[in-house]
């Protein structure tokens, strides 16, 4: 996929309507905005638009509504803080792109701001509908997408409406594209890659993929019983994936016969068993790998993994990571996941860390601002990090 794409910059918005899709997937409760991280996130590109006399019209999804009328997933909310947050009304269309949105955004003026309903209201949205697609485009002038959130999906708002207009990025997708594309394509060396996270199944392409690009791979996280398990090791009531045995033995000759250094875990923290509620007292103690008891279940990395993950970031120039290294939600079991996260601030390299949960707890450990790139999509730089090409990228202008 070519990371090279034209942006806002590129190209003259001044007296056009312009379409940008946003990610105001926002969390709320009782009707309000509990968090309006996402909706901050899209300012600078908003307030581009508006300085140089676009006429502004947002669209974004909220939750899944599966082509009903929820109100609860109306977008109103955005809309009044969106109204706060720039100073200026937003002024919010009844519909997608029916007679409303048509003459709403028709009498847009130089600077206005406009922001649609809810994508999902309409089935067709998540099906890339071409009629969808076409009543969308013709709202507009120009397509701006910079909701990275939802780049890996293939649906009308973010990638068929590209069909119809000249489409380029806002600044969170550009951002994205230059920064995590550059990691993949041409990265600084050494160059290492953390994966974490419950499951080998969700990151077997990843695993793959990174082999052909990473001098070091180290696999924390539930994912790592499964390869102690290639390795012969017992895992008592860990995480295991039976089926992903023979897969974990493939992908450690691969690292071997690439010359890539595969860190697993080398002593594990265990438990009776999974905490429930996820945050409520449990008790631990930490096992060497090849000595975890019968009954007992890997819950998180020990000390001695913690120091030497940490110390095979301190030499990297490029680090990325995506995944926990245990269930962090629990204060007990989270000490690995801030050793990672604390290595990656300390270090003096680019680090970026993927969406999610890794991303949850760099946020809530107070690293975020020591970190060069934190992503703002989840499954989409995944499938980054797989490789693959994105449909809400790939269907931007190349530079």
């Amino acid at each position: 996929m070519n990371y090279n794409k034209k942006s806002i910059e590129d190209i003259d918005v001044a007296g056009k309507r312009v379409l940008c899709r946003c990610d105001f997937n926002v969390p709320t409760k009782n009707g309000v905005i509990t968090s309006d991280k996402r909706i901050v996130a899209a300012l600078p590109t908003i307030q581009y638009l508006i300085a140089h006399k676009a006429k502004v019209i947002l669209c974004s999804h909220m939750g899944k509504p599966k082509g009903e009328w929820k109100p609860e997933l109306s977008l109103k909310v955005v809309a009044d803080r969106l109204s706060q947050l720039l100073g200026q009304e937003v002024i919010m269309a009844a519909d997608v792109a029916g007679e409303d949105a048509k003459a709403k955004a028709a009498a847009l003026g130089e600077g206005q701001v406009m922001l649609l309903e809810n994508t999902r209201y309409i089935k067709g949205e998540t099906k890339n509908d071409p009629e969808l697609s076409k009543e969308l485009a013709s709202l507009a002038d120009i397509f701006v997408n910079d909701a990275f959130g939802t780049a890996h999906r293939a649906h009308s708002s973010t990638a068929g409406v590209a069909d119809y207009l000249p489409a380029v990025c806002g600044y969170l997708v550009q951002k994205e594209v230059s920064i995590m594309g550059k990691a993949l394509a041409n990265p600084e060396r050494p160059f290492v890659a953390i994966l974490g996270g419950a499951k080998v199944s969700d990151k077997l392409n990843v695993i793959n993929n990174l082999l052909e690009k990473v001098d070091t791979l180290i696999i924390g996280g539930g994912m790592a019983y499964t390869f102690l398990a290639a390795k012969g090791y017992s895992v008592g009531n860990s995480l295991l994936d039976d089926t992903k045995i023979d897969y974990c033995k493939e992908m450690m000759a691969k690292a071997e016969a690439k010359g890539v250094k595969l860190l697993l875990p080398i002593d594990t923290v265990v438990a009776d068993s999974f905490p429930s509620p996820i945050d409520g007292p449990v008790s631990v103690e930490t096992v060497n790998v090849d000595s975890i008891p019968a009954g007992k279940e890997g819950l998180d990395i020990g000390e001695k993994t913690r120091a030497l993950f940490a110390d095979a970031v301190k030499s990297a120039k490029t680090v990325v990571w995506n995944g926990p290294m245990g269930v962090f939600e629990n204060p007990t079991l989270a000490a690995g996941t801030i050793a990672v996260a604390q290595a990656l601030a300390d270090s003096e390299a680019i680090t970026i860390v993927g969406g999610g949960d890794s991303a949850a707890a760099c946020e809530q450990l107070g690293f975020a601002d020591k970190i060069t790139h934190i992503s703002t999509g989840g499954g989409a730089s995944l499938e980054f990090l797989e490789g693959l090409e994105l449909p809400g990228i790939a269907c931007l202008q190349d530079k």
